[in-house]
């Protein structure tokens, strides 16, 4: 027997799926774990994510020279996305080159080698499956629901955070290496009601 009224899909006008930033408080207490527990590299990979904003493609995919110059650690650099080609420029703070440098100095890493390098034989650098449980690791360390939270959390932290406090999505937009606004909006959509989405783009185009 057919229905003449449909019912509206369960996940309609929803976001579904999307990972929420960290918050400030979250972000300091998973630094000051991987601090305690004297994790080197996780603290660098942590703050390296944050500052970065990078997809978990790329930032696994960083080399040591992408972030150094000779045996100084930058404190602003650039990379090609490798999901869109584009370039996208970052910084990374005082905190997040101390960490480096210290990681790299500790792994005894050349300037041509990965700046995370697998401790698996037959992969070159940490996977981006790999890469996700590290995160699942440091959420549930500072007891956070680990199924909540994901790499997209740490791409979206500090966008976040940056939006709040400019109110620029034209920057964010750049910092993120979006091509289109449009996709910055949705990303940042959980500081909206939804809807007023439309509404944002209206305003910034």
């Amino acid at each position: 027997m057919e229905h003449s009224q449909k019912r509206d899909a369960w996940n309609k006008g929803k976001l579904i799926g999307q990972k929420p930033p960290l918050k400030p408080k979250d972000i300091w207490a998973i630094r000051f774990h991987l601090q305690h527990e004297q994790a080197v590299r996780d603290l660098a990979m942590f703050n390296l994510a944050i500052d970065s904003k990078l997809r978990g493609c790329d930032l696994v995919n960083l080399h040591v020279r992408d972030v150094t110059h000779g045996s100084q650690i930058l404190s602003r650099t650039m990379i090609v996305q490798r999901k869109t080609q584009r370039p996208v420029q970052f910084e990374l703070t005082e905190p997040t080159r101390t960490a480096v440098a210290a990681w790299i100095e500790k792994a005894n890493l050349r300037s041509e080698e990965y700046l995370f390098p697998s401790r698996i034989n037959n992969s070159p650098h940490v996977s981006t499956r790999q890469y996700a449980r590290i995160v699942h690791g440091w959420v549930a360390a500072i007891g956070l629901d680990s199924s909540v939270y994901g790499t997209h959390s740490m791409r979206r932290t500090k966008a976040t955070l940056i939006y709040k406090k400019t109110k620029n999505l034209r920057a964010v937009q750049l910092l993120l290496g979006h091509s289109k606004l449009e996709s910055t909006v949705r990303y940042l959509a959980r500081i909206f009601h939804h809807d007023q989405t439309e509404a944002v783009l209206a305003v910034w185009q």
